[in-house]
């Protein structure tokens, strides 16, 4: 790829920002899924699945009983019942991995318990609750039918069936389904390898308390989350000062898949990331036509993607959320697509936009309708929590007018960790 020519913004302001579709089509186009790796499927849930399994065993790999209580041949109970009941001699017992080793035959029947095997001859069970059992025999009131409550050889899974895709987010009980026909160890995605960097010279780390004029960081905490949730692996959050060879050295000693920098992004005459970038890697983007990310930057850094993420923590989480979020996501393997659930409803009052330009609106559902909130600033954070998700107005409406149906995104119900 070329190198896009820099221009630098501090204390001059963007020329030109590019459109959220561009930047996601290049994201998409230099994204792809990591290679695999095989691991326990003990430490498989939540991974994502490389490629297809094939089962090349039944299961159950035997007819069995699938209740407690006697094997027998069903032709013989017809036209059993309460005052003409049918009696069997007893010949014996099957229990899970002890098959009884004879056939039933005619008027006899087999003690069995669910999952033994069941024995030849029958073809049918008769539940203990419906049976009478004296000095081995059995007495019958009911008819059965052929098959009643035997679980045939293959009902769960048939050798040769594709019984996972590649893809899929395992789940505890995939899990145990691939324990079930023999497999110990699976193939998923490599996790993707995330950095963090937190710039600022006013930033005291989380944990701390307020002091003066400084600020406590809460991007790197959020960030951590969010990255976690979409399947990284996460490197230690790290902050920085706003110096120009700090933040190389932090950049330069840092290694992975993804490098998450949040702060230093804008046009002031501190912000050092996007020209560092431009230097030691490549910045094709930086300026978004996006609210309220605009500062945001999407470059390359080696094998590494690099997301200047804006400092302000409404802003950073746009970015996020829309960008940088769905590239790990591609990288793990897993869905690019925002992973909220999804309601539409009608709006309570109409929400501005600008054609040509993203929107990312926080709302809250009050009843069955939409209400923008009114605090519309990137350093608000409470508004994120306040809010029950958000709107994303496309770059070519001037926004919606009150009572459109539009789709929102669930804060709260996002994929579990």
């Amino acid at each position: 790829m070329a190198r896009t020519p820099f221009f630098d913004v501090r204390m001059r302001g963007f020329r030109d920002r590019t459109e959220l579709a561009d930047a996601l089509a290049l994201l998409d186009s230099r994204v792809t899924a990591l290679p695999a790796e095989p691991i326990s499927i003990h430490d498989a849930a939540g991974r994502v699945l490389a490629s297809d399994v094939i089962s090349d065993v039944a299961v159950p790999a035997f007819d069995r009983a699938a209740m407690d209580g006697y094997a027998l041949r069903a032709e013989e109970t017809f036209g059993a019942g309460p005052y003409s009941p049918l009696d069997f001699a007893i010949v014996g017992e099957a229990l899970p991995a002890a098959p009884f080793k004879g056939a039933v035959g005619p008027g006899q029947a087999v003690r069995v318990m669910t999952g033994a095997p069941l024995p030849a001859g029958a073809d049918a069970v008769l539940q203990a609750e419906a049976a009478e059992e004296h000095d081995a025999r059995l007495r019958v009131t009911e008819p059965i039918s052929p098959l009643r409550h035997v679980g045939r050889r293959g009902e769960d899974i048939a050798a040769g069936q594709t019984v996972l895709q590649a893809g899929r987010v395992l789940r505890p009980q995939d899990l145990g389904l691939l324990s079930s026909i023999g497999v110990a160890h699976i193939d998923v995605v490599r996790r993707p390898s995330v950095s963090i960097l937190v710039t600022g010279d006013e930033l005291l780390p989380p944990g701390s308390r307020p002091d003066g004029y400084r600020i406590v960081d809460s991007n790197s905490v959020m960030l951590a989350a969010l990255a976690q949730r979409d399947g990284a692996e996460l490197r230690p959050p790290r902050l920085v000062p706003d110096q120009r060879n700090r933040l190389r050295e932090a950049i330069l000693g840092e290694t992975a898949d993804v490098r998450l920098i949040s702060g230093g992004s804008s046009v002031g005459r501190e912000d050092h990331a996007p020209a560092l970038l431009a230097e030691i890697g490549e910045l094709p983007i930086h300026g978004l036509a996006l609210r309220p990310a605009s500062p945001t930057g999407v470059g390359f850094y080696g094998e590494s993607l690099v997301f200047l993420l804006p400092g302000n923590p409404v802003s950073c989480l746009c970015a996020y959320d829309l960008l940088a979020g769905r590239a790990i996501r591609r990288l793990g393997g897993r869905s690019p697509e925002l992973p909220y659930r999804r309601r539409r409803l009608p709006l309570a009052e109409k929400i501005i936009s600008a054609v040509g330009r993203v929107d990312y609106v926080r709302v809250k559902i009050v009843g069955e309708h939409i209400e923008p909130l009114a605090v519309s600033g990137a350093s608000i954070l409470s508004s994120t929590t306040r809010a029950d998700g958000f709107v994303v107005v496309p770059a070519d409406l001037e926004g919606y007018p009150a009572g459109a149906a539009v789709t929102v995104y669930l804060y709260e119900n996002s994929a579990s960790f």
